[in-house]
């Protein structure tokens, strides 16, 4: 099953909860997991050990390489990364060119047969790029401020992906740095009582400091991780449907 962490908007947490999702797919759940960075800044990549390698990713994917052979064990035991590059900031000139509206979702469908989950951390951006990530996903989880640009930035995805054209996939919101102290947050978290949340916690940040997903930084009990344990519960149940 493939599953995008994507919203057109930046800054919004979508990195950190890839990273997470994939720790929880393989130490909660014990799947075989893969997480595939699709996002040319490569924080993914970089929280997980990986630095940018000599092959193109983007060639890989616009001329249907072998992107198996690119994949690397990260510093995170059960889990593959398929790291970022600066290629992949060209991407989606190159997608848009190449004219082939599902192209990641065949080659998304190749890397999942080594996998039980594969996990993509889009890029920001409604583009040629994203368009095609959610026709490859099962699922795609999109993080959300509790504030309305935030928000406003989900009824765009939603608005695309309901077009006639558009792809069908579900859309899974979550509420990501959530601040119970400030009343806007607590607003939209009483307008949306079921959408899972995940908080706004010092512990999260140092993800990068320490290049470690969030289980191997907290107790299993502590708030942080038991709020990815609780949304990973959340998506293994809609996949299972």
């Amino acid at each position: 099953m493939i599953i995008a962490v994507y919203n057109a908007k930046g800054g919004v947490g979508k990195t950190t909860l890839a990273v997470n999702l994939a720790w929880a797919s393989a130490n909660l759940s014990k799947r075989r997991t893969l997480l595939w960075d699709l996002d040319g800044q490569g924080a993914a990549s970089y929280i997980l050990g990986q630095h940018p390698g000599g092959k193109s990713v983007k060639g890989g994917i616009t001329h249907h390489g072998d992107l198996s052979a690119m994949i690397r064990p990260s510093t995170s035991p059960g889990i593959d990364v398929l790291p970022a590059d600066e290629s992949l900031l060209m991407l989606d000139i190159a997608l848009h060119d190449l004219g082939k509206r599902r192209r990641l979702a065949k080659i998304a469908a190749e890397l999942s047969a080594n996998y039980d989950r594969v996990i993509i951390d889009a890029p920001p951006g409604l583009t040629d790029t994203s368009d095609q990530i959610l026709r490859a996903a099962d699922l795609v989880v999109v993080p959300v401020i509790p504030s309305t640009l935030s928000r406003r930035s989900l009824d765009v995805i939603k608005d695309y992906v309901n077009r006639k054209k558009g792809p069908h996939v579900t859309l899974a919101p979550v509420f990501s740095m959530v601040d119970r102290r400030r009343a806007v947050h607590l607003a939209e978290l009483q307008k949306y009582k079921a959408w899972p949340v995940i908080p706004m916690a010092s512990a999260y940040e140092k993800m990068s400091e320490e290049r470690k997903p969030i289980g191997e930084l907290q107790p299993r009990s502590s708030p942080p991780v038991e709020a990815v344990a609780q949304l990973w519960r959340r998506v293994e149940k809609a996949l299972a449907k």
